[in-house]
């Protein structure tokens, strides 16, 4: 079973976790906002998508902080995870992502799988955390490049569903 898990300050990640919930099937409640989500809402879920904007200069959008310390030392052993994030990559270039990439690095250590990491050929820029060896480490919404979402959402759900 699949939980989405997302911080949405401007309602822009929150409306890619609905698309993503719609593409992949998953019903309404099993989309948990993380600013009101205790850590006990992922134990049902053996994949976890997890998704944030970035902020300021690479920051995790705020409800995230609470929330991925108690992720971090949970036992994410048995886990399959995949991320998600928006962005601006015209006016914040080289850190375009970079929440995607804080989530990664912060539960690199939890023993989770991590999934849905594909071929960066799309995104112009590769500069940020969200990027490695020519990989995106999750699906990027770009706000400057809106056009390219549902083809980028296509990209990650069949890396997702061939993990």
């Amino acid at each position: 079973m699949t939980g989405i898990f997302y911080g949405s300050t401007t309602g822009n990640t929150l409306a890619l976790a609905r698309q993503i919930a719609d593409r992949l099937g998953i019903a309404t409640a099993h989309l948990h906002d993380v600013g009101g989500a205790s850590i006990e809402a992922i134990e049902p879920y053996d994949t976890l998508l997890l998704g944030s904007s970035t902020w300021g200069v690479g920051d995790l959008q705020d409800d995230w902080y609470s929330f991925i310390d108690s992720l971090k030392n949970a036992d994410l052993s048995r886990k399959r995870v995949g991320l998600f994030g928006c962005g601006d990559s015209a006016s914040y270039p080289d850190s375009f992502g970079d929440a995607i990439g804080l989530l990664h690095e912060t539960l690199s250590g939890s023993g989770c799988t991590f999934i849905g990491i594909v071929p960066a050929t799309d995104y112009p820029l590769q500069e940020s955390k969200a990027f490695q060896g020519g990989q995106v480490l999750g699906l990027l919404a770009d706000d400057d490049a809106p056009e390219k979402t549902a083809s980028r959402l296509e990209t990650w759900v069949a890396a997702l569903q061939n993990a």
